[in-house]
């Protein structure tokens, strides 16, 4: 078990692309750590540096107190289970999870032994004389996993493992790889560009973009206290409103204009305002769910929508709407459910204590953190 520090860590390739640059990460002992974002951010490049599968160009990565940046993968005791599995399909179930004990020179009673134990962890006894071709796709990920587990590595690095299962069987298998950290207690890395694994598994997630971590921090600060737009923008589905404007310091009020909209900001966001309000061009966000249907509601943070498209979820209306000074198509999410045609015009109630704003020149907060405890983590 260790610590395990990246120290401005860059990758570089010959061409001279920087496909990940200057990160900093601090991660703690049995922590579950997620790197999420868009294709091409870095991210598993990243992950293949931390593995020794790539070479760090620039920076430093310590495990534990060791400097590994010339240290080979075979000895940096971690343990990478890939998108593909990487199964030998000539190889039974048993073989497959004992390959690299046996390889490591552990005797075949020794080996053996382990691998039964592990699998009666994953629930694998079953299948141990089977070959990878006859499984299905999360019995396979579960031997891929028991393939790592066997080595009691101190990390466990997770490249998109659940990218290849349908919906279904990736709700399963991202509740057993959670219970399977929290019973292993050891040091989880994991790569996926699916905010919904992120959020439901990361004890901490860092948010990449074009080879930056954009922010590193609780799912629960992500969501609520997001460092910038790209953090805003990419966390929560539908993607939090944006609305371009200005913020104007009234006698006894500071407003957000944006073109006919004036908005009044709650004396709860004013607190936590870092920015001097005198005309500053800023983004607000607002959340579809901080967007409730008013019906004849009048008041100052009521406005009139027209609805471009609605979908029925079980639970929830979506409605899709033109706003005036938004960046995209914007929307809001109703809850209980409720019928709202196409194409007419209705009344939204913005929840104004739920905003965010954001510089418009450098797209960062200027709404110091709110307090998060209490809400989900």
């Amino acid at each position: 078990m260790a610590d395990l520090k990246l120290n401005k860590v860059a990758k570089v390739y010959e061409d001279g692309y920087k496909a990940v640059k200057n990160i900093d990460l601090d991660i703690k002992d049995k922590e579950f750590i997620v790197l999420v974002g868009p294709s091409g951010c870095g991210k598993s490049t990243t992950l293949r540096m931390i593995a020794g599968l790539e070479s760090i160009s620039e920076g430093e990565m310590y495990i534990g107190n060791q400097l590994v940046n010339n240290v080979s993968a075979k000895d940096r005791d971690i343990a990478m289970v890939f998108q593909s599995y990487a199964l030998y399909p000539h190889m039974n179930v048993r073989d497959n999870m004992a390959f690299a004990m046996k390889m490591q020179g552990v005797s075949k009673e020794a080996r053996y032994q382990r691998v039964n134990e592990v699998a009666k962890v994953l629930q694998l006894e079953e299948l141990m004389d089977k070959k990878p071709g006859a499984l299905s796709g999360g019995q396979r990920q579960r031997v891929a996993l028991g393939r790592a587990m066997v080595r009691n590595p101190k990390v466990f690095l997770l490249d998109e493992p659940l990218s290849n299962l349908d919906a279904k069987l990736r709700v399963t298998m991202r509740s057993e790889i959670v219970n399977l950290h929290r019973e292993l207690e050891t040091t989880f890395i994991y790569v996926t560009h699916d905010q919904t694994e992120a959020m439901t598994m990361g004890t901490r997630i860092a948010v990449m973009s074009v080879g930056n971590v954009e922010q590193f921090d609780t799912p629960a600060n992500l969501y609520y206290n997001p460092a910038n737009i790209f953090v805003a923008e990419f966390i929560g589905s539908p993607q939090m409103n944006m609305i371009t404007g200005r913020l104007w310091k009234q006698p006894e009020s500071i407003e957000f204009h944006s073109g006919d909209l004036r908005l009044a900001l709650p004396e709860a966001i004013v607190k936590r305002l870092t920015a001097e309000p005198v005309g500053q061009e800023v983004v607000l966000g607002i959340r579809p769910e901080n967007i409730n249907f008013a019906g004849e509601l009048e008041g100052p943070n009521v406005v009139e929508i027209v609805t471009k498209n609605v979908e029925q979820v079980g639970s929830d209306t979506f409605v899709y709407y033109d706003f005036e000074g938004a960046t995209r198509i914007n929307s809001a999410r109703f809850n209980p459910p409720r019928h709202v045609p196409i194409g007419e015009t209705i009344r939204v109630e913005l929840e104004m204590e739920n905003i965010h704003l954001f510089d418009k020149a450098s797209e960062q907060s200027i709404l110091s953190p709110r307090d998060v405890d209490g809400l989900a983590q």
